[in-house]
């Protein structure tokens, strides 16, 4: 499925998983332990990529099929909120925490519409002093639920993003939310987990891999 772009060849076969499943990453990967080559490029097959954005059509058809009906509660809930007076807060980590803060920006920004006001919408863990500070006197756990304990009033609402469906920071900011009487939701994947016991709302992504984070977006 991948093939080497450079001069320098492999000596094993070329494969997704280096070796026998005990060496990381494909050959000539960084981390490969058994060659310890430089960096190299890697391009994919047709095919694989065929296979990749086929994949993402199915899921989101998937989704489609399966999840429109919290999608709207969601959105519903979201819109409640706005109305009343309160704000969004989104958290997540990694890929999820852009998603947060892309989110979050559209809803402060124009997305979709250019003619209104700004909505009160924030990416918690993106103030890089307050996330380090929390992380570092306390534990990176607790980085959004303290947060969300500072910013957050009853009448707002929180959207976790955890493709695991079990991100500890996110449990932790969703428990939050609930002891304080703030609305809970969660962008997840099919997994059965914490979040999704503790979001009012919960849209579970019909995936087990990367699509899940694709289809938040």
């Amino acid at each position: 499925d991948y093939k080497v772009t450079g001069v320098q060849t492999c000596a094993l076969p070329i494969s997704r998983n280096c070796a026998e499943g005990n060496v990381p990453g494909a050959p000539g990967d960084i981390g490969c332990q058994r060659l310890r080559h430089p960096t190299r490029f890697w391009r994919m097959s047709t095919a694989s990529l065929q296979h990749s954005i086929e994949e993402s059509i199915a899921t989101k058809q998937r989704l489609l099929q399966s999840c429109l009906p919290q999608i709207q509660a969601l959105c519903d809930l979201a819109i409640r909120t706005l109305k009343n007076g309160g704000k969004i807060m989104f958290c997540g980590n990694g890929g999820s925490s852009c998603d947060a803060a892309h989110a979050a920006g559209e809803l402060v920004g124009w997305f979709e519409e250019k003619n209104r006001r700004g909505y009160a919408a924030i990416a918690l863990g993106h103030e890089t002093p307050a996330l380090t500070a929390i992380a570092n006197d306390q534990s990176y756990e607790v980085v959004f639920a303290r947060q969300l304990e500072a910013l957050g009033r009853k009448g707002d609402l929180v959207i976790g993003y955890s493709t695991s469906g079990g991100s500890k920071n996110v449990v932790a900011a969703l428990r939050k939310a609930r002891e304080l009487g703030i609305a809970t939701g969660a962008f997840l994947g099919q997994k059965i987990g914490a979040c999704s016991e503790l979001a009012d709302v919960a849209v579970q992504v019909p995936s087990l891999n990367t699509e899940i984070g694709r289809a938040h977006v």
